[in-house]
């Protein structure tokens, strides 16, 4: 089955980190600007503390996208594992998602703290974080997946 279609960035990362490093995105605090969509789109946006971010690794070279397996971060100690089971920036589509806390929203602009998307990434949509979409049970995950995420953020 094949289903081409074409996304169109409805944003941009103004400000935050430039380099694409792999942790200490805490702190990092950056806008997301509108590019063609009004101000309108953005009400009601700052009554949420969080929202998530849809992003594109555009700076990522095609060369270096990975359809299989690697080790996370090439790190020998950790195994194998398919692309589709990590959160690495060598995906297929290079999408990136990120949860972020809400700053403040300004006309256009939405400032946020903890998007790990560097200044100028596309940004393809925003949505609010409501609690009713966030996993319901424990949730599981290997101890390879808690070791990268130490000092992520």
């Amino acid at each position: 089955m094949s289903t081409h279609f074409q996304m169109i960035a409805i944003g941009h990362v103004d400000g935050g980190r430039g380099p694409a490093e792999d942790d200490q995105w805490g702190a990092s605090r950056a806008a997301i600007v509108l590019d063609g969509l009004p101000e309108a789109a953005l009400t009601g946006l700052d009554s949420f503390s969080h929202c998530e971010v849809v992003f594109v690794f555009d700076q990522l070279p095609e060369s270096e996208i990975t359809t299989g397996a690697r080790r996370p971060r090439g790190n020998p100690d950790w195994p194998l594992v398919g692309i589709l089971a990590q959160r690495g920036r060598n995906r297929p589509n290079r999408i990136g998602v990120s949860v972020c806390r809400i700053v403040a929203v300004s006309g256009n602009r939405l400032e946020v703290e903890g998007l790990d998307a560097i200044h100028g990434t596309p940004v393809l949509d925003v949505k609010p974080v409501l609690s009713g979409f966030l996993p319901r049970g424990a949730v599981r995950e290997p101890d390879w997946a808690r070791a990268i995420m130490a000092d992520y953020w």
